[in-house]
């Protein structure tokens, strides 16, 4: 699925994170988009297998994983470019909907679900969602094959140090709303991700995450 070159690209990237260096290594770089254009419609494919509103949702693998530029609101540091890349499969955008995706960052891969960059608008009925249904939430996370698969629960690429406006503390769900993007990840190691079998794999971790994409639809 992974090819070994693209293993090698992002693994070269993450040393050189300059712009004069991506420049000089173009043809690596398409290659390695070419890699995860075909992971997206692999996903797709296979969808009917853990959720088919994505397998009825119109495949575009051109515009299912993320670009390695960072836009500056995005950047971690001072890195123009992710040395990481998350390949989705989603009925919407990956700014609005929760989907499936795959992590490829060498030595830090993993799958699941989430919306880790939302817009303000998909941030907000998140929110929302949460604040209204607090028990559907609990109910997804003590489902015990969600337990089994995601023993850290939910994780977020960036917390709040307070609680969004309006809103107030509440025990249960006051951790996921100062959460700006949230999702379910199961680690992988690289050499799983070479093999071709691995979508099988992939299903077993995309079946019981398909209660959290439920859950914010």
């Amino acid at each position: 699925m992974v090819e070994p070159e693209t293993f090698t690209f992002l693994a070269d990237l993450a040393i050189n994170n300059r712009k004069v260096w991506m420049d000089q290594h173009r043809s690596e770089r398409d290659e390695a988009m070419r890699n995860f254009t075909g992971i997206a419609t692999t996903l797709h494919d296979y969808a009917h297998r853990f959720d088919y509103l994505v397998a009825d949702a119109r495949s575009k693998p051109k515009q299912s994983f993320t670009k390695f530029f960072q836009e500056p609101r995005d950047r971690i540091g001072r890195a123009l470019y992710r040395v990481g890349v998350d390949v989705f499969a989603h009925v919407g955008h990956s700014e609005e909907t929760f989907g499936y995706y795959l992590h490829i960052e060498p030595g830090s891969c993993h799958a699941g679900a989430a919306l880790f960059q939302p817009s303000k608008e998909a941030h907000m009925r998140s929110i929302n969602r949460l604040v209204d249904d607090p028990q559907g939430l609990r109910a997804v996370l003590d489902d015990p094959e969600f337990k089994k698969t995601f023993p850290e629960g939910l994780v977020t690429r960036k917390t709040l140090a307070d609680l969004p406006v309006g809103f107030e503390s509440n025990d249960f769900v006051e951790p996921y709303l100062r959460m700006v993007g949230l999702g379910c990840r199961k680690n992988l190691p690289d050499e799983l991700l070479l093999d071709d079998d691995v979508i099988d794999v992939l299903i077993e971790i995309f079946r019981p995450a398909s209660q959290l994409v439920r859950y914010f639809e």
